[in-house]
């Protein structure tokens, strides 16, 4: 078995070699497959064909990133292996197999598990491997507790303390990172403060006997807070409910732990159709030049992605592993079709208006590049034609089953602004979030207001109920080398990082719970016919 980390997640596996030996499993990471690190290793089981490792990994998890996996299955030879720096060096005579995937394949697998062949050895069956994952529990915990404290002392010259409580996380070095503030009590020497609900990873990164630090302060306008005096405690302590504290008798009045629905929690419950993306290539006219020119920012190279290209790459790559079927609606904009030249503000680049689906995100760049040699590029750049769209598709979905989300990629200024704020703050009571990439040199002062980080998108009165836009400018994510692998992955751990954040907060408002995560089956082996322990003939796994 195998164990990962993410919001706190483990994993487990199964492999399947083909002949009995002593095997061990290696995990290394890495951003790129030519480079890699190795992360861990199992246990060695003896003599078996269908080891079931116990050992398990822990990784942090990142929907915005791609996370490579490499796994390595070896036959243990101790005149062959050897541990140097805590890496396991093996022969290639050990070699049994290899498989490489992503940690959001495992996650975004049908209940978080995934089947796969192992490969690397030419001409031989190597067997499969089995990954299964889950979310730590404690990383999802909340914990709600509500203080007080008694003949504090006074402060003021001309009255009595305003007193505050600050909570410190201890560090593994012995330093004290800040968590929490509660609201100030004026003039009270006997305050009673607010309950309030801190993660239990805050409070104590998930080590229930790590010290916890609490600070009483007087608060001052000036912000020179007057020290009064500290406490420390764990989780472990606040957990066992009502206590006293000896200095300044501050009292524990109640605390409570909750478990709070993560975004893991609903892929593995498949009440998503995991994640359904709809893209939308916005091909408007181009000062720069006929797409089969150089200047053109649509200009198709042989040698390398336009950024149109490397924006949809970037974003569906990743999140391509939470959809199940991987088929993905794209669609233009902004372009005359043929055969009539009629302006379409919303039609599918791979001109079947019955299935705009694209399998994959290859798909999704073959139709792109299509529609390039097929329609016109012209105008106006408008965005509310083809939210509204996704919108009356997301609008059908009650139930929490599928969350939409819509990418837009686009070089021009908004031309129907007013009905492009009705149709964002509309979408904001649906099941969808829009991510917005701009390319090019232009200025994009409109959609900076779209994405309302600073000021919540209004339309006639109305405000945006969620913030759902993400807008990010291309240009800000181009690595100086040309190295597009790293602008890639940039871009996309910027747009992505909210959408788990944009899909709870949604699930949340509607009171929508994940579904229970789907039951796995148990393995079930089953072997070739009479093939002797010791064949060169591979076996093979089913589950």
């Amino acid at each position: 078995m195998i164990n990962f980390d993410c919001f706190d997640y483990y994993l487990c596996s199964l492999s399947i070699t083909k002949c009995m030996m002593d095997k061990v499993m290696t995990l290394s990471t890495s951003f790129s497959l030519s480079f890699s690190i190795q992360f861990g290793r199992t246990e060695v089981i003896d003599n078996t064909l269908n080891p079931d490792f116990v050992r398990k990994f822990v990784l942090d998890f990142f929907f915005e990133e791609k996370q490579n996996l490499r796994f390595d299955v070896y036959n243990v030879d101790t005149r062959r292996c050897r541990c140097i720096n805590r890496v396991l060096l093996c022969s290639v005579k050990d070699f049994l197999g290899q498989m490489f995937c992503t940690l959001g394949e495992i996650i975004g697998s049908t209940g978080s598990r995934l089947e796969r062949t192992l490969s690397g050895i030419p001409g031989k069956k190597c067997g499969s491997i089995i990954f299964t994952a889950e979310e730590l529990s404690n990383c999802r915990d909340i914990a709600t507790m509500q203080l007080c404290a008694n003949k504090l002392d006074k402060k003021d010259f001309f009255g009595k303390s305003d007193p505050f409580l600050v909570f410190y996380r201890s560090n593994e070095d012995g330093t004290f990172t800040i968590c929490h503030k509660t609201e100030v009590i004026k003039n009270n020497l006997n305050p009673v403060w607010q309950p309030f609900t801190i993660p239990v990873r805050a409070l104590c990164n998930g080590d229930y006997d790590r010290t916890v630090k609490v600070d009483v302060y007087d608060w001052d306008r000036d912000g020179s807070h007057d020290f009064i005096g500290e406490f420390t405690t764990s989780y472990r302590e606040l957990s066992r409910g009502q206590s006293q504290f000896n200095v300044y008798e501050v009292t524990l009045l109640s605390f409570k732990v909750e478990s709070e629905y993560t975004f893991v929690d609903f892929i593995r419950g498949g009440s998503l159709c995991l994640v359904c993306m709809c893209v939308c290539v916005c091909v408007c006219p181009l000062p720069l030049g006929n797409p089969s020119q150089p200047t053109s920012l649509h200009y198709m190279s042989p040698y390398q992605m336009n950024a149109y290209a490397m924006a949809l790459k970037a974003v569906g790559e990743i999140i391509q592993d939470y959809d199940s079927d991987k088929l993905f609606p794209a669609y233009g904009f902004g372009a005359k079709l043929p055969p009539d030249g009629k302006i379409s503000h919303a039609f599918p680049l791979n001109s079947n208006t019955e299935n705009p689906n694209c399998v994959g995100i290859e798909g999704v760049l073959e139709a792109y590049f299509q529609s390039l040699r097929t329609v016109q590029l012209y105008g106006p750049t408008n965005f509310a034609p083809v939210i509204n769209q996704v919108a009356r598709c997301a609008a059908d979905v009650t139930d929490g089953s599928q969350y939409f989300v819509l990418l837009m990629i686009t070089d021009g200024v908004i031309s129907d602004m007013a009905q492009t704020k009705e149709a964002v703050v509309n979408a904001a009571a649906l099941p969808m979030s829009i991510i917005i990439v701009g390319v090019g040199p232009a200025e994009f002062d409109a959609m900076e207001e779209l994405d309302g980080d600073e000021v919540r998108v209004s339309s006639r009165g109305r405000f945006a109920e969620r913030d759902i836009v993400q807008f990010v400018p291309f240009r800000d994510y181009i690595d100086r080398s040309g190295n597009q692998v790293l602008s890639m992955a940039r871009l996309a751990k910027d747009v992505l990082a909210e959408i788990p954040d944009q899909l709870l907060s949604f699930m949340k408002t509607r009171g929508i719970e994940p579904r229970p995560a789907v039951p796995l089956p148990p393995p079930h082996f089953s072997f070739h016919d009479n093939i002797p322990a010791h064949s060169d003939k591979g076996f093979s796994f089913t589950v």
